[in-house]
């Protein structure tokens, strides 16, 4: 895992909106971009809007979506279109949610839609954050989720929270070309220190395939020797 440190949360920002316009710009093919919530990530959608063309070769999907309605204002999806998808050309994939049916009926739908759309290769890039207690996407310490072995996207239960997510596995995640870590602020440094020595959710990212990059502003970067 790289650690790229920036000065502050825009800079973060910025730049990661730099390497996927670039990744995109050089792709000739269709384009596999999976998405994070959260607001760092959403700064990162504003840049992109004005920064990245090629969007009519993308498909984009989320990493993790809350079980909450399309329109909600905790969406991840919601607040991912409302920033960018709904202002560019690409297809963007979300889950669907329904009151006649529950989170894992959802996940299995939607890992079946990403199964079909990865089956040439893997995926591009993944957008993902970190939170305070070391999770990613919606993988939560002491959640099932984690131990899923064969799976591409679950249902899962988050007790800390009361509530339940759809999140990516590592089965997939793993996979992707690029995974794109973005942490901002003095409270997440304790977690990106522990997900570089590798006891967090997200400090397993690295145990796959992927090239994983952490976009780190001064402030999450303060513990790392």
């Amino acid at each position: 895992m790289e650690a790229m440190v920036h000065e502050t949360p825009q800079e973060v920002a910025e730049a990661a909106a730099r390497r996927v316009a670039d990744l995109l710009g050089a792709s000739t093919d269709r384009f596999s971009f999976g998405l994070a919530g959260g607001s760092t990530p959403e700064a990162t959608y504003k840049e992109l809007r004005g920064r990245a063309s090629g969007w009519d070769r993308v498909d984009a999907w989320l990493s993790d979506e809350r079980w909450v309605p399309p329109d909600h204002e905790r969406s991840n999806g919601r607040m991912a279109a409302s920033v960018l998808f709904d202002h560019v050309d690409a297809v963007f994939h979300r889950p669907i949610w329904s009151e006649s049916f529950g989170p894992d009926d959802s996940a299995a739908h939607y890992e079946a839609r990403l199964r079909s759309l990865h089956g040439n290769g893997p995926p591009d890039v993944v957008l993902l954050g970190v939170g305070e207690d070391g999770h990613t996407a919606s993988l939560f310490p002491g959640t099932a989720a984690l131990t899923e072995t064969r799976r591409w996207f679950v249902g899962n239960q988050v007790p800390a929270l009361d509530e339940d997510r759809l999140t990516a596995t590592f089965n997939l995640l793993w996979k992707a070309r690029l995974l794109m870590v973005l942490a901002v602020g003095v409270s997440k440094a304790p977690a990106v220190r522990a997900s570089f020595e590798q006891t967090t959710p997200a400090g397993r990212l690295g145990a796959g395939e992927a090239e994983v990059e952490w976009y780190l502003d001064r402030d999450a970067a303060s513990l790392l020797g």
